[in-house]
């Protein structure tokens, strides 16, 4: 019958420990080991337990939480019932194999090993075999010792040691273990993040976006990009409310869902209804919800549609002119707050050479000074985005100085998502590249990949 497996403590030995040791020997004569416990608990400077198993089902009896350490004589005899897969002799083998020899060796190990993961093991093992003594530390042991120089001092010092050296062990494998989950977190998240569609439309994109939670790459913000065949470049930027990795997985959901309704060739409400269904059947709880904006561009460049689901409206700048916030009046709901709701399209004319600026919440409700509650506001971003603009900014410069203000005037780093997106329309630089816009590779302030963009004329 096999031996089961007990019940392992989730945190080595070590760090459980309050000074008391309790030494686990697994040899088939403990009579023949000398030292006795107050020989041990004497050279230890602390109190000692000792408990003896004859053989690998006994010790199996004996191990429990309290166990601090394992002495383990390699010579001890592995039944069948103790043997695990991968021990004896291979079948069906017609000769002496080396490898089997050594393995046969270690067998008692591996089981021990097997059935008490995160105890610390000393070796115990003939003086003139250092092979086998290396082969077991290599294999998972600790530490080994011989027979010949065994006494209470070596002992209580190699018991400290491998103790210290399992629970460094376990510390490492798991910090190792938390560095590739994030790094595999970190590179599931970027691919995540939208890769804009804008291939021959003509116009420049730019982007920003940084996630509220700390060590995150993405937040319950969301946007994208893309053309369709008929010429229209649709924009869309929108935010879940809450900073968690569910708003976050969210998010991913409805700029997937929102792209691939766009390239089917849904549009204005038609579109947002059936977003509001997606976000209805995804969401955690009937609280949560969505705010949207979404632009859909003319193939000519010249007007847009617009359509706003509870979000803040968008910012556009024509060339010699101050930027100002498209009317918002005739907006809709958020997604996800009204059953049968709709969001008019409206039409705004864009003009020959502009930039629109679309943005998350988290862009205007930062703080203007420490110690206030005055939030920016929309009118204070129109306010700071002008006052750039006098100064010459434009494109990746205006969207990094506008973003690098915000967290100034809120006195650090903000706590809400921020997304922003960029888009615009030269006409003499298109003429001048032969009907496109010349491309420069920007690197995203997230991703640090490049997102194929081109610097906005404002």
């Amino acid at each position: 019958m096999p031996v089961p497996v007990p019940q392992q403590r989730s945190v080595p030995a070590a760090e459980t420990s309050h000074g008391d040791l309790t030494l686990l020997v697994i040899e088939d004569d403990p009579a023949g080991t000398t030292i006795t416990v107050p020989e041990l608990s004497a050279a230890a400077g602390t109190r000692v337990r000792i408990r003896t198993a004859r053989n690998l089902t006994e010790a199996a009896r004996l191990l429990t939480d309290d166990v601090d350490c394992i002495l383990l004589d390699l010579a001890l005899p592995v039944t069948g019932s103790d043997s695990g897969p991968g021990t004896g002799p291979a079948a069906g083998a017609t000769g002496p194999d080396p490898v089997s020899e050594r393995a046969e060796e270690l067998a008692a190990l591996t089981h021990v090993l097997r059935i008490a993961p995160l105890h610390a093991v000393l070796a115990l093992t003939a003086e003139d075999d250092t092979e086998l003594a290396a082969e077991a530390v290599r294999v998972g042991a600790q530490d080994y010792l011989f027979r010949g120089e065994l006494d209470a001092r070596v002992l209580s010092r190699a018991i400290r040691y491998a103790v210290e050296r399992k629970r460094a062990d376990m510390a490492q494998h798991q910090l190792t273990e938390s560095r590739l989950r994030a790094q595999e977190n970190a590179r599931l998240e970027r691919g995540l993040l939208p890769t804009p569609l804008l291939d021959g439309s003509g116009l420049s994109f730019a982007a920003r976006y940084r996630p509220g939670r700390s060590r995150a790459l993405l937040g319950g913000d969301f946007y994208d990009v893309v053309r369709t065949p008929d010429g229209t470049v649709h924009a869309m930027i929108g935010d879940v409310c809450g900073h968690g990795p569910d708003e976050a997985a969210l998010g991913v959901e409805l700029r997937i869902a929102w792209r691939a309704l766009t390239l089917a060739g849904l549009c204005g409400d038609e579109l947002l209804s059936t977003l509001q269904q997606v976000l209805e059947h995804e969401r955690q709880s009937e609280e949560i919800f969505a705010t949207l904006c979404t632009v859909d561009i003319a193939p000519d460049g010249r007007r847009a549609g617009l359509c706003l689901a509870g979000h803040p409206a968008p910012l556009l700048a024509r060339h010699g002119r101050p930027a100002r916030l498209l009317p918002y009046e005739d907006g809709g709901p958020a997604l996800g707050l009204l059953p049968r709701a709709r969001w008019p399209r409206r039409q705004v004319e864009l003009g020959g050479a502009w930039s629109l600026m679309m943005y998350t919440d988290g862009l205007i409700e930062g703080r203007v000074g420490t110690g206030t509650s005055e939030r920016l506001g929309q009118d204070g971003m129109v306010a700071m985005v002008n006052g750039r603009l006098e100064q010459g900014l434009a494109g990746e410069e205006l969207l990094e100085a506008a973003v690098a203000e915000v967290r100034e005037l809120n006195g650090g780093e903000l706590t809400d998502d921020v997304a922003v997106l960029l888009l615009g329309r030269d006409p003499e630089r298109i003429r001048r590249w032969g009907g496109s816009a010349p491309r420069s590779h920007p690197a995203s302030s997230v991703t640090g990949r490049p997102l194929g963009v081109q610097r906005p004329p404002l």
